[in-house]
């Protein structure tokens, strides 16, 4: 099916389960334990080995020497794994270093080796013999330092590294309120919960994996280049995983070594990362520098507006695109943006939730503040006087929905926004010093093409197969209630399989495009279906309708089980996109309030509660997008108050690289949380007229969070996170 008109009213509009909040049909097995997750398929393999990856002990140099005769004599070691010894390897599409070195080390924790060994402890113990001498060779590890010699990268998925309307120099010099301003964000690790892990078997020259894995087909086809193997000789399955946020979008040294270990063991092995080389050997979010200028009117009008960006990557590597939101959240004659990329060997940065919009926002929503404060104006009225119906580089371009100053609207309503105090220090509650923040919310929606499988069986159950993944975000759900709405079924009567690269390829779970465009996938296998199913029963396509489990035609009803007396009724179709996003812009829009606590006397911050109003197209299940959302906003308070990968200037490697230093929040530094959805459709999106929501509730709360600082203390803090080393010294006199 191609998608290249705006929809108009079709069987998803009905609402008689799409929309509803349905529990996850894959609760049941998360909660009784069964859920089958990559490191733990016994159903999938007997007696597998166990494998314990060794990473590389220098950021930068050679491998001189490896001395494996002590782990190869020690108990229960069936195989060793290296460079040398896995012959000629090539490198992925989405592999910035490779994931096997040798003799070159590219980066701290690269794999240089996999013991593999009857137990993981005996495996464990062998990898800790092994005898590695290293020419180390200096390297670059400090983004401040290495700025200046920051270059221009090259576009990125038509999206050029700098942008330019207007004269903003000119009209910025002669703005009557200015702004300018650098704001830093630091490393950030995604710390999910299921470590990267994989199960890998041979059959001849038929390798299968089953890995913890958010993009299926990405990952197959990058796994076969790597070990130079037909496409088709791979399967990788995924059904379950246990968190991503961007880390799992590729795939990573757990599955080729895996693969590799595998087929030097003669058995099955698994391999799971230990904590630290998800730090170090996988990728992470890159530290920003941000310089932001804003030059406005007395009336609070922006004139002119620039945002500049600086990140790292090792050679060949992406920048953070931290720029991106601001080429369209405010209104403003005079823009300039620019993105610049330094050369650093730290470990892969690469996508980690709201890749750009996340530290974008968490600079750009500080500088909107501050500019507030400097004009004598309302935050919220700041915003809403600067919005925007326009691309503001584009203005022929229109916003196919935009309800950004309803978001603020509603949430300065709900959130009692006018009992804030304009003036900081004002409100004190006992030893606590209390303050209000807020922010816009601003994701760009994307959406890929995505296929699926749609089998009705004579039982009248309706079975959904599509290499989409869940990584915790309700896939299983939503595409069981599309097909449930669609074949007027309830939602037991669909049965969900995922993860499978024998399934359809997917939109897959990233960059919050994985819910609208895989329901889409499969609403257009859907309409394939009842097409075959009408011309199976002989009736009229138009005016047929699907409900209750029957057919029904005028005065005819069947039951729908009856177009699969004969045998089991299969199609499989896609959605593709033609250019309604070149001829409309469609983004997603939101805004966060925020209140915290800062102690008068220590400076420890205690966010007290959050709100969240997302206007995001249809939401396709209240329950598990508001979910989504909630665990968006409590993944900003780490990034506002504690999250930040420290590193070793002089080793180059991430050094609270466990979930011991690399603090992330828990359940008590998480308050009331509240999320409204406006009512909102997006014809222009998709069939499901959806767009996505997961990274959009990420997209701000930082800011919301250091603004409410600033109005709780008087106290501007720019450098993330907002910890008490940058309060204490600027906390107003004791009373």
């Amino acid at each position: 099916m191609q998608f290249d008109t705006p929809a108009t009213t079709n069987p998803i509009d009905q609402l008689r389960v799409v929309g509803q909040a349905v529990d996850r049909i894959d609760g049941p097995l998360k909660t009784s334990g069964v859920a089958p997750y990559a490191y733990e398929r016994h159903d999938a393999v007997a007696r597998p080995a166990y494998g314990v990856v060794v990473g590389a002990a220098i950021a930068r140099g050679r491998i001189e020497s490896m001395d494996l005769r002590a782990a190869q004599g020690s108990p229960g070691v069936i195989a060793i794994v290296t460079a040398k010894t896995a012959g000629a390897l090539g490198q992925g599409k989405f592999n910035t270093a490779r994931l096997l070195a040798g003799p070159e080390v590219q980066h701290y924790h690269q794999a240089i080796a996999l013991v593999v060994a009857h137990s993981f402890e005996q495996a464990r113990a062998a990898a800790q013999l092994l005898k590695v001498q290293y020419a180390r060779a200096p390297g670059q590890f400090d983004l401040a330092a290495a700025r200046p010699s920051a270059q221009k990268p090259p576009e990125q998925d038509g999206s050029p590294a700098d942008t330019r309307k207007g004269g903003f120099e000119k009209a910025f010099d002669a703005a009557p309120v200015q702004h300018d301003a650098t704001y830093t964000t630091p490393d950030h690790s995604h710390a999910m919960m299921e470590p990267h892990a994989t199960t890998a078997a041979w059959n001849g020259d038929k390798l299968t994996v089953w890995s913890s894995n958010q993009m299926v087909d990405w990952s197959v086809g990058d796994l076969a280049k790597t070990l130079g193997i037909p496409k088709e000789n791979v399967r990788l399955v995924s059904p379950f995983v246990g968190g991503g946020f961007g880390g799992k979008l590729f795939i990573r040294a757990d599955v080729l070594l895996a693969a590799l270990g595998a087929k030097a063991a003669r058995q099955p092995v698994k391999v799971a990362l230990q904590r630290p080389l998800i730090a170090n050997n996988t990728t992470h979010r890159p530290a920003t520098i941000q310089r932001i200028r804003i030059g406005a009117a007395k009336n609070g009008k922006i004139s002119a507006i620039a945002h500049e960006s600086w990140s790292g990557d090792l050679p060949g590597g992406k920048p953070e695109t931290a720029v991106n939101q601001t080429r369209l959240l405010y209104a403003g004659a005079h823009r300039l943006t620019a993105t610049r990329l330094a050369v650093l060997d730290l470990p892969e940065g690469n996508a980690m939730r709201a890749p750009g919009e996340a530290p974008g926002l968490m600079a750009l929503e500080i500088a909107m503040d501050e500019m507030a404060h400097k004009l004598g104006i309302d935050p919220v009225e700041l915003r809403a006087i600067n919005d925007t119906q326009v691309d503001p580089e584009h203005p022929e371009r229109r916003f196919s929905q935009r309800q950004l100053v309803e978001c603020l609207r509603t949430g300065a309503q709900r959130f009692g926004w006018s009992q804030r105090k304009a003036e900081p220090g004002q409100v004190r509650d006992g030893r606590w010093l209390v303050g209000m923040g807020v922010a816009a919310a601003f994701r760009n929606n994307l959406v890929m093409k995505s296929g699926a499988r749609v089998r009705l069986s004579p039982r009248g159950v309706l079975t959904v197969e599509t290499d989409m993944t869940d990584i915790g975000t309700g896939s299983y759900t939503v595409i069981a209630q599309t097909a449930a709405e669609m074949l007027g079924l309830p939602v037991h009567k669909v049965m969900v399989r995922l993860g499978d690269s024998s399934f359809p390829v997917s939109a897959g779970s990233g960059g919050q495009w994985g819910a609208n465009s895989s329901t889409a996938g499969v609403y257009a296998a859907c309409v394939k279906l009842r097409e075959a199913i009408t011309q199976k029963l002989g009736m009229a396509d138009e005016g047929i309708q699907f409900e209750g489990g029957m057919v029904r035609a005028g005065e005819r009803s069947v039951p729908l089980a009856e177009a699969a007396a004969d045998g089991e009724l299969v199609v499989e179709d896609s959605i593709a996109y033609g250019d309604l996003q070149k001829k409309f812009q469609q983004s997603t829009f939101g805004a966060h309030f925020v209140e915290v606590g800062v102690d008068v006397a220590t400076g420890e911050i205690r966010v007290r509660r959050m709100l969240a109003v997302c206007a995001a197209g249809r939401i396709l299940n209240p329950k598990t997008a508001r979910s989504q959302v909630i665990g968006a906003m409590t993944m900003g308070v780490g990034a506002a108050l504690m999250e930040d990968l420290a590193v070793d200037k002089r080793q180059g490697f991430f050094v609270n690289h466990d979930l011991a230093s690399y603090e992330v929040p828990v359940h008590a530094d998480i308050p009331h949380q509240e999320v409204v959805f406006l009512d909102e459709t997006d014809p222009t999106s998709s069939p499901m007229k959806a767009k996505g929501v997961g990274e959009l509730g990420l997209c701000g709360v930082g800011a919301a969070i250091a603004n409410a600082v600033f109005n709780a203390t008087g106290a501007r803090v720019r450098d993330y996170p907002v910890t008490l080393d940058k309060l204490l010294d600027k906390l107003p006199p004791m009373a």
